[in-house]
């Protein structure tokens, strides 16, 4: 929940790009969903340029969060599934940057977030895998898996059923191609 004027900027601006991307993220129908006036966003931001770096920042931060969580995940079902759906917001967020990738900033963002993510989710997941691969044959599976995860993923999709069956497929496709 928001603590301040600028949290709910920031965390409602984030809520919109996660779920409906760039296109949605205007300064009226977000000060209407915030409850509060345009010139209150100009205040704080000046203009969507340095609102969308609040919001990049705040990724990463989230990222953070998420990564140190998946150091304490066991396995991926359960453990890893809970924290996933726990962030279903930063997964469709790292989605949108994957979408608009073709933007620096969100390109940039988008490689940071993946290198503070996926470290700890690769440890995870061959721990999980229980197969010896080298960690270049990690890192080729991991990217090939990520990039699959990231083309699925969506607001309904987001849930232990849908996760608990990918990660089931996965586990048996990487097990197969081994």
């Amino acid at each position: 929940m928001p603590t301040n004027n600028i949290d709910s900027w920031i965390q409602t601006g984030y809520e919109i790009f996660a779920n409906e991307g760039l296109g949605a993220l205007k300064i009226e129908p977000l000060s209407k969903l915030v409850g509060k006036s345009k010139s209150s966003f100009y205040h704080h931001f000046a203009d969507l340029e340095i609102f969308m770096e609040r919001l990049l920042a705040h990724h990463l931060h989230q990222s953070s969060i998420i990564a140190h969580k998946e150091k304490t995940a066991k396995t991926i079902d359960p453990d890893l599934i809970h924290i996933l759906i726990e962030h279903s917001t930063d997964l469709l967020f790292n989605r949108q940057l994957r979408i608009h990738q073709n933007i620096k900033h969100y390109s940039d963002t988008l490689n940071q977030s993946n290198i503070i993510i996926g470290d700890a989710f690769k440890l995870a997941w061959a721990k999980d895998l229980n197969v010896q691969l080298t960690p270049k044959q990690l890192e080729s599976v991991f990217t090939l898996a990520l990039e699959n995860f990231y083309l699925q993923i969506n607001k309904d999709t987001l849930n232990y059923t849908w996760l608990s069956q990918y990660f089931a497929n996965l586990k048996k496709l990487t097990n197969n191609f081994i």
